[in-house]
């Protein structure tokens, strides 16, 4: 498999890419959960059937925003990261992994990893970039790590710190794909001092409303989610220094004060681990 590279302008001369509209896919349908328009009727049908068996999902997207702001802030502001390793980005929305960081740092370097061809289509949006740092994009499944970390060393110095971020995305790995792997890979390729930021729906938090939506949203898309323990999620960061408040629901890693109170957990886990 070969990975499609954009980097600055060059996107805008990109070949046309064919887009199945279908079948729903996973970028488009939480497109369609954020209030998005690069959607289409079958995502908007498994995102509806989803949502009518669990209103939490749509609180839950915005939540999975909103941990992904305070994360890259937390992580370019206090921690001194200027590199980062976005996979499975999804379309463009308001704070992007490169536009928090680099109002932070200018000089931020970001490569967004994504295999929707709606999400490439889209390309040019995310790679507005500030003049001292750069943005980059791979059209490239999450499981071909060796093709990720190839082409992100276009734009990526993996000798220093490189935050790399997977929210909501390895829940689409199944097991048989072993996604501890693909996480321990990664993780191997950057050193000391860099950082892993998750999120991942949860099976052991509201888990009969979960698992029906779950099912509703599996019979529409092609590419199943599959949910995950607290216990299993964990094990992606047993090589890590977890950050407090370690690994937890989206609504309570460090919320800011304007967040909503809720009265039950989001069904989801997230958190950042270190490498030592």
């Amino acid at each position: 498999m070969t990975a499609e590279w954009f980097q600055g302008t060059a996107a805008e001369d990109a070949t046309p890419v064919e887009i199945d509209t279908s079948v729903a896919h996973p970028a488009r349908v939480y497109d369609y959960w954020l209030g998005g328009k690069d959607n289409y009727p079958a995502d908007r049908a498994a995102g509806e059937a989803a949502a009518t068996a669990n209103p939490a999902i749509l609180t839950g997207v915005r939540a999975n925003r909103r941990f992904l702001r305070r994360a890259v802030h937390y992580l370019a502001d206090q921690a001194g990261v200027r590199q980062f390793l976005d996979i499975g980005t999804g379309l463009p929305s308001v704070n992007n992994t490169h536009q928090v960081a680099q109002s932070i740092a200018p000089d931020s370097r970001v490569v967004y990893v994504d295999n929707d061809p709606v999400v490439l289509a889209h390309a040019r949006a995310l790679l507005t970039s500030s003049a001292p740092g750069e943005t980059a994009y791979i059209s490239a499944d999450a499981r071909d790590v060796d093709l990720i970390l190839t082409e992100a060393a276009r734009t990526l110095d993996f000798s220093r710190p490189v935050a790399i971020l997977a929210l909501m995305v390895l829940q689409y790995i199944p097991d048989s794909d072993d996604p501890h792997s693909i996480v321990s890979r990664l993780l191997g390729a950057v050193p000391s001092g860099s950082y892993f930021a998750e999120s991942d729906t949860a099976r052991d938090i509201d888990t009969s409303t979960v698992r029906e939506a779950t099912r509703r949203l599996n019979e529409r898309m092609p590419t199943n989610l599959n949910l995950r323990s607290r216990d299993e999620i964990a094990r992606f960061y047993q090589s890590l220094e977890l950050l407090e408040p370690g690994l937890v629901p989206l609504n309570r890693w460090r919320p800011d004060p304007e967040d909503l109170a809720l009265t039950q957990d989001l069904p989801t886990y997230c958190g950042i681990g270190r490498k030592p």
